[in-house]
């Protein structure tokens, strides 16, 4: 268990953090974090600024987690 660990934490990480922008035009964002190994995200999340749930669409990647 602690081989694994310590592999782990200076290998490269399995987790990104990426920035998440709003489709309808707001400019609204928020980050959250995803695998590495995954294809980019695209989810509905609610937009305060439009007061409705909209398509939020993977902008760039923040930092490794």
């Amino acid at each position: 268990m602690f081989l694994s660990a310590v592999t782990c934490e200076w290998g490269w990480r399995r987790t990104i953090l990426v920035k998440m922008l709003s489709q309808a035009g707001t400019g609204y964002s928020f980050n959250t974090k995803r695998s590495r190994l995954r294809e980019k995200l695209t989810l509905l999340h609610y937009d305060p600024i439009v007061k409705t749930k909209v398509l939020f669409v993977e902008q760039k990647k923040i930092r490794s987690l």
